[in-house]
């Protein structure tokens, strides 16, 4: 059987960023201190390789998912949601490899979207290329939103209503996941959706 020349291209490409990995270089701004890696800090350290190692990475979009909720000061904040199918390609022999993420992110603006495919396509490198992080920060630009008490008490109301009509542990997880980096912010509500989960699971579990 011939080899997939794009197996070889993603360890090539893994190799060179595990010896100097991606640095955290940027700060939020006044109200929050940390340093993250932005999607600009992702294109400089992958372009060179993927380049020597004659990889591709073509992204399509296949899902998205908008919700407009409203933000402490009564503002709209428009919560995005797309999957990413990222295709690695060998471009000496034409093989495929593909990677699917999610991207999330809120913004005030038009700028949503765009987030949310970044960190899409971010996370799909982190993962193929095995990028060391030391710790994850939230970025989406590095900009943090808060939600008003009313709408995290609407998110955790309908994830209370999901759970309770899911039967499928797998998926409740998942969407577990999806709504506790939605209530940021709202540790309380965190806990509760939390303790809703492991409800439903003991629930499935016994019923199986």
């Amino acid at each position: 059987m011939t080899e997939k020349k794009v197996y070889a291209a993603i360890s090539g490409v893994a190799s060179a960023l595990a010896e100097q990995g991606i640095r955290k270089e940027k700060k939020q701004g006044s109200q929050v201190n940390y340093a993250f890696r932005g999607i600009d800090d992702i294109y400089n350290a992958l372009a060179p390789e993927l380049v020597k190692h004659k990889l591709l990475i073509l992204p399509r979009y296949t899902e998205r998912t908008s919700v407009e909720r409203t933000s402490k000061s009564g503002g709209a904040l428009f919560y995005i949601t797309v999957r990413g199918d990222f295709d690695f390609v060998s471009t000496e022999d034409g093989s495929i490899h593909t990677v699917t993420t999610y991207g999330e992110a809120m913004d005030s603006g038009d700028k949503a979207t765009n987030k949310a495919m970044s960190i899409a396509y971010k996370y799909a490198a982190f993962q193929a290329f095995c990028i060391p992080t030391e710790e994850t920060a939230i970025d989406a630009d590095a900009e943090v939103h808060h939600l008003k008490p009313a709408d995290a008490d609407q998110i955790l109301a309908e994830f209370t209503q999901y759970a309770g009509a899911e039967n499928d542990s797998k998926k409740l997880q998942e969407q577990y996941a999806s709504t506790w980096q939605r209530l940021n912010g709202w540790p309380d509500h965190q806990a509760k959706c939390k303790d809703v989960t492991g409800i439903r699971i003991r629930e499935l579990k016994q019923a199986a």
